[in-house]
């Protein structure tokens, strides 16, 4: 497939960008410094610009959101969002599959105790800016899947998770590893029951 990755400068967003490439996709990335994995086709400039996210969209199967916070910048992720549903709204481009966190969307309950406890209050501004993310992706009228990772390691890929649906009972675990979390995104673009779907991941 044609991928674009938004957040593929570092983090999650490279680690699904190298995986992607390993599994023989085309990768497109936006990146402000242009530094992005080898083999990685790099669109410089500023996400939340229309015009930036509409050029690095065009001709993609699918685009994933992973991006993180931003020194200075107020609600970072869904202001970058904003612009990638308006970038994939023009050309038709339906998947979308979104990075968010364990504790957006009321999703806290599938982090283990304390966890599930502590997190909202200590990440209550990442977490707001999540929900209005959540949010926009729900709105978009787009195929989307969220994936709400629980701590997130520089581990090696295992293969392993366990994944809960919002609407599964139980709990995940308190950590899994970015390799792990990258696989996983894949793994949703091969599986259309992930659409519309909001899963908490966490290593197995």
């Amino acid at each position: 497939m044609n991928i674009t990755i938004v957040g593929a400068s570092s983090g999650t967003g490279a680690e699904l960008a190298r995986e992607a490439l390993v599994r023989g996709h085309a990768v497109t990335a936006i990146s402000r410094s242009g530094n992005v994995p080898e083999g990685v086709t790099a669109v410089t400039g500023d996400a939340t610009d229309p015009a930036v996210a509409r050029r690095a969209i065009d001709g993609a199967d699918a685009v994933f959101v992973t991006v993180g916070g931003s020194k200075g910048a107020q609600n970072p992720r869904t202001a970058v969002t904003r612009s990638v549903i308006a970038g994939m709204q023009e050309p038709g481009v339906r998947r979308l599959l979104v990075q968010t966190s364990l504790g957006a969307g009321g999703s806290a309950r599938q982090l283990p105790w304390p966890q599930s406890v502590l997190a909202p209050r200590i990440l209550a501004g990442p977490l707001a800016d999540h929900d209005a993310q959540e949010d926009l992706v729900r709105a978009s009228g787009l195929d989307w899947t969220i994936v709400r990772p629980a701590g997130l390691t520089n581990g090696t890929a295992t293969g392993a998770w366990r994944a809960l649906r919002s609407t599964d009972p139980g709990r995940v675990k308190g950590r899994i590893s970015r390799a792990d979390v990258a696989g996983y995104l894949l793994h949703c673009l091969d599986y259309p029951a992930t659409v519309g779907a909001e899963i908490g991941l966490s290593k197995d």
